[in-house]
Order: C-alpha cells, then sequence, then structure tokens
C-alpha cells in the first residue's frame, strides 16, 4: 500500500509541478490554447494519443467489446491506429494547420464561422461542443474510480473529486502547453504500463497460447455451431464490430479536442514526424487495450455471469475483475497508467470546452470588449465550472446507475462526429461548401443522437445502438454537406478564395522532398 501510495503522490506532483511551470506559456489567448502554435512532433503526438486514448477506452470499451468480440476486439485498437491516427494526420494535419491560422482560428467552431462567414455557425457548433463534451467527460471517471476503489479501497466520490480538482490545477496554471507537456510523461507512462499489463494478465493463463486455448473453447450461445468464435479473426459479429472500428475511429476526424491539436503544431517536419509517432504509440496503446480485453471472458469465474450472458456489475467491471490479482507493484504501475489516460484526455476536454465557449460564444456576443487577459481569466473560470458539472454528473450517474461507460461515449462521440466531420473536412478541401451544408450536418447528427437518447424503443433495432447511429450520423454527413451544398447558394468567391490562398503559396523545400525542374516545370 505504502508503494501505490507513493506512486500516487509523486505523480501528482510532477503533474501540478509542470502546470506551474507552463504559466509563462498562458499569458495570452493564443499562449493559452495553442501554446503559440509552436509545439514540436513529440509533445503534438503524444497530445493526440493521450487525448483519444482514456480510460473510457481502457475499462469501458476494451471491457465491453472485448467480451462481445474476443480476441478478434483487436481490430477496434488497429482501427483506431491506422484510420483514427495515421490517416487523420496525413489527410486532416497539414491543411488543418494552413487554414486555421490563414483564419485566426483558435477553435474548430471559430473555424466553421470564418471558413464560413456565419456568426450563427459559429455560435451553433459552440453549442454542440457545450452540450456533447459534457457527458463524455463525466464518462472519464468510472472506469478510474473502479480501479481506484479496487486498489485502494477509497470511496468512488472521493476519487472523482481527487482526479478534477489536480487535473483542474494543471490546466489552470499552464494551459495548452501544460497539458501537452503533461500528455507526453503520461503517454510514456501509458505505453510502459500496457506492455507490463498485458505480459502480467497472460501469464495468469499460461501465456498467450495457453491464454488463446482456454478463449478457443468458450462457446457462444448465439452462435453454437460456430466453436472456437472468441478465438476467431472476426469473432461472432463482424458487422457489429466494423461499426466501432468506424465510430472509434473515423469519429476523430470530427471532435474538437482532437483536431485542435493540430492547430498548434510547429511546422511541416513537425508534421511528419508527428505522423509516425502517433500512428506507434496508438499501436501500442490502443492495441494493447482492446488485445487485452479480449482475454476478458477467461476469468468469468472471478467476474460472474448472468443469465443473460453478461458480466456481473456490467462490462466496466470486467477489466478491473481482470487485474485484480497483479502484484502489488504492477497494481500501481496500473493506476498510474489510468490515472495519465483519464486525467490527459479530461484536461483537453475542458480546455476545448472553456475556449469554446469563451472565444466563439460570450466574446463579441455577450461581452462586447474583451481584452486578452479578460478572455484568459474567463477561460480559467470556466474549466472549474466545465470540471465542476462533469463531477456532479459523474456521482449521480454511478449512484444512480443510469448509463454505463460506452454508452456516454458513444452519444457523445456520435453527435460531435456526425455534427462536424463533414463540415469540417469539406471545408478544407472543396471550395463549393456552403454554411446550409454545416447546418444539415449539425441538425442531423445531433438530432439523430438526440433521438437515440431519448426514444431509442421507436427506432430499428439496428439503430438503437448509439455506435451504430453514430456511424450513420458520419457517414450521412458525407453525403448530406456535398448534395445540400450543389442545391443552395454557392458561397462568395473572393472570400473563399482567400481562405484557400494559403495552400498556393510558395515555398522552398530540400531536395529529398522535390525533385525540381528547369525553369518551365519540365
Amino acid at each position: 500500500m505504502v508503494l501505490k501510495v507513493l506512486l500516487v503522490v509523486v505523480f501528482f506532483a510532477v503533474m501540478v509541478g509542470v502546470g506551474l511551470y507552463c504559466r509563462r506559456h498562458a499569458t495570452d489567448v493564443n499562449g493559452f490554447v495553442l501554446g503559440g502554435r509552436s509545439v514540436g512532433p513529440w509533445l503534438t503526438a503524444f497530445a493526440y494519443g493521450t487525448s483519444y486514448f482514456s480510460a473510457v477506452i481502457f475499462v469501458g470499451y476494451a471491457g465491453q467489446f472485448g467480451w462481445r468480440f474476443g480476441i478478434a476486439s483487436t481490430w477496434i485498437g488497429l482501427g483506431n491506429d491506422f484510420i483514427g491516427s495515421l490517416l487523420a494526420w496525413i489527410v486532416l494535419g497539414r491543411r488543418t494547420r494552413l487554414m486555421t491560422q490563414h483564419l485566426s482560428a483558435a477553435t474548430m467552431p471559430e473555424f466553421f464561422g470564418k471558413r464560413y462567414q456565419s456568426n450563427a455557425l459559429k455560435i451553433g457548433a459552440s453549442a454542440i461542443v457545450f452540450i456533447f463534451l459534457i457527458p463524455y467527460t463525466a464518462s472519464l471517471y468510472n472506469g478510474l474510480s473502479r480501479l481506484f476503489g479496487m486498489a485502494f479501497n477509497i470511496d468512488y466520490t472521493v476519487c472523482v473529486i481527487a482526479m478534477a480538482v489536480l487535473t483542474g490545477i494543471y490546466v489552470i496554471a499552464g494551459g495548452y502547453m501544460a497539458t501537452a507537456v503533461n500528455d507526453f510523461i503520461q503517454g510514456i507512462i501509458m505505453i510502459g504500463g500496457i506492455i507490463a499489463v498485458i505480459a502480467a494478465v497472460l501469464s495468469q493463463n499460461g501465456g498467450f497460447i495457453k491464454s488463446m486455448e482456454g478463449l478457443s473453447l468458450i462457446e457462444n450461445p448465439a452462435t453454437p455451431d460456430f466453436h472456437g468464435v472468441f478465438a476467431s479473426f472476426l469473432g461472432p459479429n463482424p458487422l457489429d464490430l466494423l461499426f466501432v472500428v468506424l465510430l472509434t475511429s473515423l469519429g476523430t476526424w470530427g471532435l474538437p479536442q482532437m483536431v485542435q491539436k493540430f492547430y498548434a503544431i510547429k511546422n511541416e517536419g513537425a508534421i511528419t514526424k508527428g505522423t509516425v509517432i502517433s500512428t506507434v504509440f496508438a499501436v501500442i496503446v490502443a492495441g494493447g487495450c482492446y488485445f487485452l480485453g479480449g482475454f476478458g471472458r477467461l476469468f468469468t469465474d472471478v467476474i460472474g455471469v448472468t443469465e443473460a450472458g453478461t458480466p456481473v456489475g456490467g462490462f466496466d467491471a470486467v477489466v478491473p475483475a481482470m487485474l485484480q490479482n497483479l502484484p502489488d507493484i504492477l497494481l500501481g504501475v496500473l493506476v498510474i497508467l489510468v490515472l495519465s489516460a483519464s486525467m490527459s484526455t479530461l484536461s483537453s476536454l475542458v480546455l476545448a470546452s472553456s475556449s469554446t465557449l469563451t472565444l466563439d460564444f460570450i466574446k463579441g456576443n455577450i461581452v462586447k470588449d474583451m481584452d486578452e487577459k479578460k478572455q484568459v481569466f474567463i477561460m480559467r473560470v470556466l474549466i472549474v465550472f466545465f470540471i465542476l458539472v462533469s463531477v456532479i454528473i459523474a456521482i449521480v450517474q454511478y449512484k444512480g446507475n443510469v448509463t454505463f461507460i460506452a454508452q456516454m461515449m458513444g452519444i457523445s462521440w456520435g453527435a460531435l462526429a456526425g455534427a462536424f466531420l463533414a463540415p469540417f473536412l469539406y471545408g478544407l478541401y472543396w471550395k463549393r461548401t456552403t454554411k446550409a451544408g454545416c447546418w444539415a450536418s449539425f441538425i442531423f447528427g445531433c438530432g439523430l443522437m438526440i433521438y437515440n437518447m431519448l426514444f431509442k424503443a421507436t427506432m430499428p433495432a439496428f439503430l438503437q445502438s448509439p455506435i451504430n447511429s453514430g456511424v450513420i450520423a458520419m457517414l450521412a454527413g458525407l453525403v448530406i454537406v456535398p448534395v445540400v451544398s450543389l442545391f443552395t447558394k454557392a458561397p462568395d468567391r473572393s472570400l473563399v478564395n482567400d481562405a484557400f490562398s494559403c495552400y498556393d503559396a510558395k515555398v522552398l523545400v530540400h531536395a529529398s522532398q522535390s525533385l525540381g525542374g528547369d525553369e518551365t516545370g519540365e
């Protein structure tokens, strides 16, 4: 116990120390929100990865989908790697950095407002961010607190409040730069921790081969003729697996707290290196989490199974049950791992929420004249507000057993990605995109997820899952935006050309990046 407590105390001390050290970077809006747009590849890549993978992934999703799909759940981690990380950096990284700097946009709603010349669009987007990031933020606490309760026998409420207060201190003090530096430290812990935990869990069942053999002997009542389905390549339900991959991978392209990482990156070289670093990080952390969760059914003697075939205590209880017999030193590492994952995502979410509400809703609409110092002050106050609200929701959700982690995350991801992915992507690449197309995507994406949340029973069986509804919202947006844009008034050509002029500037590059040519271009 002394060792575990010491590890946690040192971890918290380092996080707070970094926040206080980075105060000098958080004196104005650009520094507080974007780190002065001078963040290097390692910090940006780790900030992206640690914001992506939280306790929601490690405890909620790994437990639920590992139970449902067996070892095939590893595909979710690989999708997060190649679609959610590698492809996202390639498709969005450079263009996002160039256009947001050209438009002087610090948030996703501000990008929409300036790219489509619509203050109403900016306000609408900020309202969506405010509404749907809160339940996502609240969902972060549950998995962490389950593990804390297991390791230290501490009450859930105490765990939630401690994590929230300490995260708030370093974000309020140091802004984005403190978040990025702490994300790097937390990312290193996550990589080492997940490798150690996987090795320890597999050793409990005789190693990898024995674990796979044990998994292959477990039958699925829904597919009695398919023996060894949980050790198979695509698991018992490939279609559901595909939809989970799409939501958790493609969905990141429309999440404000993820895309905003590209706003702050330093230069071209940082984008190239960051792409590689982020991809490797995702392979280890996301792939490792879902791979670990795939062996959850080997621990049914510890977890217990209901008559319906679900784990006793819900899916969120699977991973903690798998880990409860680990040695104390590994349990301490595990707690730090999940602390790192949760606090990095929490800091990213509250910073995105507070900056959006301040810069896109309050500034210029409620308070007409706001200097830099007042904007930073309001953002700091709102960070406290968002953390407080998320804590209250998390405690009420836990005490009332309202829902579990994956549902809350699925609804938030589905609404945000369904609303924003298509307008943001087309805004970077297609000059003909109109604000009417954006509104159509906003309304359809949020409308579908709200309907799913309130009237799920009236929907077709396939769409009753918030995950499936979220994927439909995203994919529909990719069709809705261009169709509506083609049938509505084209945007002002001069304004659009100005926005895209940032891509036309000529730059000098090394010969390793271009063969060059003579003056005729031959």
